[in-house]
């Protein structure tokens, strides 16, 4: 038995193989997003997701066995997210120069999210509880499940239309700020984060180390606001 087949058939009978694939998924995507001259179509953490995505269907996998062995990646977010208080320290000084511009972009920007999400679906007819899935759609995804299971909607809903803003705002942000012609590195990973939470904060990280720190901020700012607005906005709207 060679060694390499060895090791396939000992992942093939552990939770393991599924974070080997997620492992692999993610390596070829970054592959292919750095031979494109990363560009935001090209984002890994997308190409990755349907790469999964296939392997799972063609297998008959079930999701709650896929979860099984790539949880380990879903425990690393926590470690991953308390790391980013790490260049916020380093850049403290920058920060605190605009701390009250982004106060004020943080208000307007959390507000618009949840609110223009939650008017548009009413107006185009859609339910409730699908409207109340979608009101922390630019949160991170443990938030937003939390939010809409406190408020009794569906937790699964939130999450994926958690991950749709985030893979749309990783494609859009960068195009859409060269279009705007705003070039400073602080505001284009302030709406980055707060738009696209953690999927835009990685996206900023790889365009500057400034514009990560302040997405970084936006998202961890967006997380505590929404999650105190989202049940007025709800009320007032239902």
């Amino acid at each position: 038995m060679t060694g390499e087949f060895a090791l396939w058939v000992y992942l093939s009978h552990t939770p393991l193989l599924w974070l080997t694939v997620t492992l692999l998924a993610y390596a070829v995507a970054d592959r292919f997003f750095q031979a494109a001259g990363r560009h935001p179509i090209a984002n890994p953490v997308i190409h990755a997701i349907w790469m999964i995505g296939l392997v799972l269907t063609l297998t008959g996998t079930p999701y709650r066995a896929y979860f099984e062995g790539a949880q380990f990646v879903h425990f690393l977010l926590g470690p991953a997210t308390v790391a980013l208080a790490v260049p916020l320290y380093e850049r403290r000084a920058t920060v605190m120069r605009a701390l009250l511009p982004m106060l004020a972009a943080l208000a307007v920007g959390c507000v618009t999210a949840m609110t223009s999400a939650l008017v548009f679906a009413k107006l185009a007819g859609i339910p409730s509880d699908v409207r109340l899935a979608m009101a922390p759609k630019s949160v991170t995804t443990g938030v937003a499940m939390g939010i809409v299971e406190a408020l009794g909607g569906d937790p699964t809903l939130a999450a994926v239309l958690v991950m749709l803003t985030g893979m749309a705002g990783a494609v859009i942000v960068t195009p859409l700020m060269r279009a705007l012609r705003v070039e400073d590195m602080r505001a284009r990973g302030f709406a980055a984060g707060l738009a696209a939470h953690g999927l835009g904060t990685a996206r900023a990280f790889q365009v500057s180390e400034v514009a990560g720190t302040f997405a970084g901020i936006a998202m961890g700012l967006n997380a505590f606001l929404t999650a105190v607005l989202v049940p007025v906005a709800v009320s007032f709207l239902r």
